[in-house]
């Protein structure tokens, strides 16, 4: 096969390559404790871009998203109440929509500490946004602990506009 040839058809594989990724699907990398136990350090996933085309994040679900607070770096983080439910954190137990949630993924490293964020709401979640933890819950940087920098004021949201898709099942570890 000609060079030219060899150039063609890599152009094609690299243009794909960029589509794919662009909008169907992504390699992310774990960077942080804020998902343990259910995803360690260094676990390689999948976020999938095409099933939020479709539909929004249900509760349970763990999205990619930019952070609403700076420094604006992409999150992962486990959905627990989307638009309309109603929310609260009691003594680091979630009470969604008046009922204790069983959350068998949940940790909490730092039981016997009261900390910023174990106590918040209830809070109304507005349309088009999302209430997200972290299963390390007293290691995460999440909608429990969020604060605007101006302000100072709690920010307890994910906008949808800054969902950038799914994770889905498939892991493995460094």
């Amino acid at each position: 096969m000609s060079f030219k040839r060899w150039a063609f058809l890599f152009s094609i594989a690299a243009l794909a390559t960029l589509l794919l990724r662009a909008f169907v699907f992504e390699g992310i990398y774990i960077a942080t404790a804020s998902m343990e136990p259910t995803f360690p350090i260094g676990a390689h996933l999948f976020l999938d871009k095409l099933t939020l085309l479709f539909r929004e994040p249900s509760r349970g679900e763990i999205i990619v998203f930019r952070s609403p607070v700076p420094p604006y770096l992409d999150m992962v983080k486990r959905v627990i109440a989307v638009p309309g439910d109603i929310v609260e954190l009691k003594e680091k137990k979630v009470i969604l929509n008046g009922n204790p949630q069983d959350e068998p993924y949940a940790q909490h490293t730092r039981q016997e500490e009261r900390l910023k964020g174990d106590d918040i709401g209830p809070l109304t979640v507005p349309a088009g946004s999302f209430f997200v933890l972290g299963d390390n819950r007293d290691e995460s940087d999440d909608s429990s602990v969020w604060r605007d920098q101006g302000t100072g004021e709690a920010v307890y949201f994910v906008p949808q506009s800054q969902v950038r898709g799914v994770l889905r099942g498939f892991y493995r570890e460094d």
